[in-house]
């Protein structure tokens, strides 16, 4: 392929010049990274750069995703593309893109019709079959960053399905917009990073209050919440009676099942304390108490259902099976900072978050899987079970409890 010197850019096409200051003024501002992408493949289009498919992959650091990928192809769109932690590698390690990577080869072209066609990748065969007609792919690494380091770079490709395929000049203006699409997926990059760290260790919520300023001891403000506390019944024995592999993998089975159950009801997990689980659900207004309230309670109950799954399968491997304990409240709390000046961590503090702790400690006393406070049954138009009233540490006087229906509030 030839080489261009970049004193050359500067007599290309003026739409060219118009997309690399546009894709300047986008990575100075807070586009989502899709939207710069897809906006950037349309105006290529548009200035007479013939790209029918573009596609940009780049590392990710998550608990789900080792990488991610953004597709866009002239007729279909644009589509985000995530791949799992152990996915199938297998049509990575067969293409040009790894290939590059591991020769560290900055741009590699392909004709994929004609005399001069070279299909010594599987996807070139594919898109080859497709109607494309020439492939560009890319690589741009960020800081002298190691080739396999998340944020290291991205790597990507351009494919036109014109007849001739990409001329000198279309080489020439992709190349250079390649830098500046390179800078715009660098920026947002490190800031996607940033929000996934956030969110993985503190919870969605946390890690936004935490990237808006909010991380010196004492930042907070007090809101309104259900609170939810869990805990994993009999986990001293199980520990003692397992191997330490085995035991871990129970305790991510219950907390998929448990806080897995609260993600999924809209609620946030703030901490998981040993084994027991940390969580709210925001209320931010009057109307909304009932809805967070059906939302815990929904939570609850899945988290029933995941765990009675989670028995079958045990008992099916000759395991013992798993169980918790859970209470919910409604109150208010300090969601902020606590800690040392050098170390704080973003929780719920306060009587309320007591309170449902020590619900969670009375379903052991009483034989009830889930406990609910008067606060929270008030908010609900299930018949409740009235458990009675119980002296809880830290409350002036005894307290009414609550339970769900006895299908759903029993242990088993």
């Amino acid at each position: 392929m030839a080489t261009f010197r970049r004193d050359d850019y500067d007599r290309g096409n003026p739409l060219i010049d118009t997309l690399a200051d546009w894709l300047v003024d986008q990575s100075l501002g807070d586009a989502p990274l899709e939207e710069i992408f897809e906006g950037t493949c349309k105006r290529l289009y548009a200035a007479g750069i013939p790209v029918a498919r573009c596609h940009v992959t780049f590392r990710v650091l998550h608990p789900l995703y080792q990488a991610q990928a953004l597709h866009w192809e002239r007729d279909r769109g644009l589509e985000l593309q995530s791949y799992v932690h152990g996915h199938d590698q297998d049509a990575w390690l067969k293409s040009p893109m790894f290939h590059m990577v591991e020769n560290d080869i900055p741009h590699l072209r392909r004709r994929l019709i004609g005399e001069s066609a070279i299909l010594d990748f599987e996807l070139l065969g594919e898109l080859a079959g497709r109607e494309y007609t020439d492939y560009l792919a890319f690589k741009v690494s960020f800081d002298g960053s190691a080739k396999r380091e998340v944020g290291g770079g991205i790597i990507g490709s351009w494919c036109t399905d014109r007849k001739n395929g990409f001329t000198n000049d279309d080489i020439r203006s992709l190349q250079r917009i390649e830098q500046r699409v390179a800078v715009a997926f660098k920026i947002n990059i490190q800031k996607k990073l940033t929000e996934n760290i956030l969110a993985a260790y503190l919870g969605p919520g946390a890690g936004r209050r935490v990237m808006n300023g909010q991380i010196r001891r004492g930042d907070g403000e007090t809101i309104r919440a259900v609170i939810w506390y869990s805990d994993m019944r009999h986990s001293t024995q199980l520990a003692d009676s397992m191997t330490g592999e085995a035991f871990l993998r129970a305790l991510n089975e219950y907390f998929e099942s448990t806080a897995g159950a609260v993600l999924k009801h809209n609620g946030e997990v703030l901490r998981f304390i040993g084994d027991a689980v940390l969580a709210i659900f925001p209320i931010r207004s009057e109307r909304d108490a009932k809805e967070s309230c059906r939302f815990a309670i929904e939570a609850a109950r899945a988290a029933e259902a995941n765990m009675a799954c989670v028995n079958k399968e045990r008992g099916s491997r000759g395991e013992p099976s798993l169980d918790f304990g859970l209470g919910l409240h409604v109150g208010e709390v300090l969601f902020g900072n606590i800690g040392v000046p050098e170390r704080v961590e973003f929780s719920v503090v306060g009587p309320a978050a007591n309170q449902v702790a020590r619900l969670e400690s009375l379903t052991k006393t009483v034989g009830m899987r889930i406990l609910v406070s008067k606060a929270f049954a008030d908010n609900m138009e299930d018949t409740w079970v009235r458990v009675g009233e119980y002296e809880l540490r830290g409350v002036d006087s005894p307290v009414p409890v609550y339970a769900p229906p006895l299908a759903a509030g029993h242990s088993p």
